[in-house]
């Protein structure tokens, strides 16, 4: 069975602005807190110079990281190792090149060797990211 791609992209036409903070409520109304904003367009302007490129790639690029208590003591009840899938990420970015355009991305938290428990946790956490990367583009 072939591994499925790393990475979960949706994308809609719209103000970075207003999806970035679409994102941050879908999160929120979770009940859960987010713990971290990593502002990555800006670290990559700041450091461009200094690693030999200026090249604009993003007009808006951020990091949310958050966890959920409940889930994270799920999944690693089902198998310790699970600590290394926390804390959860979700991006949301538009590129330099199509400002217009706003991506909401997750890394697919993909466990294949677990237990059954270990996998069915695994995958109530992407199913987590999956419905609050939807719903902050609007998608049903």
């Amino acid at each position: 069975m072939a591994e499925p791609n790393p990475i979960v992209t949706y994308s809609k036409a719209a103000k970075f602005e207003d999806i970035r903070d679409e994102v941050q409520l879908a999160i929120e109304s979770k009940g859960l807190v987010i713990d971290f904003r990593s502002h990555v367009n800006r670290m990559l302007e700041r450091t461009g110079k200094d690693v030999g490129s200026a090249r604009k790639l993003y007009v808006g690029a951020e990091a949310f990281v958050f966890c959920s208590a409940a889930l994270s003591r799920k999944t690693m009840e089902a198998d310790p190792s699970n600590a290394s899938l926390c804390p959860y990420s979700i991006m949301v970015y538009a590129t330099a090149r199509q400002p217009g355009t706003v991506h909401v991305s997750y890394r697919r938290p993909w466990r294949p060797d677990g237990s059954p428990a270990s996998r069915a946790a695994v995958k109530e956490v992407e199913a987590l990211l999956d419905d609050i990367a939807k719903k902050a583009l609007g998608i049903k």
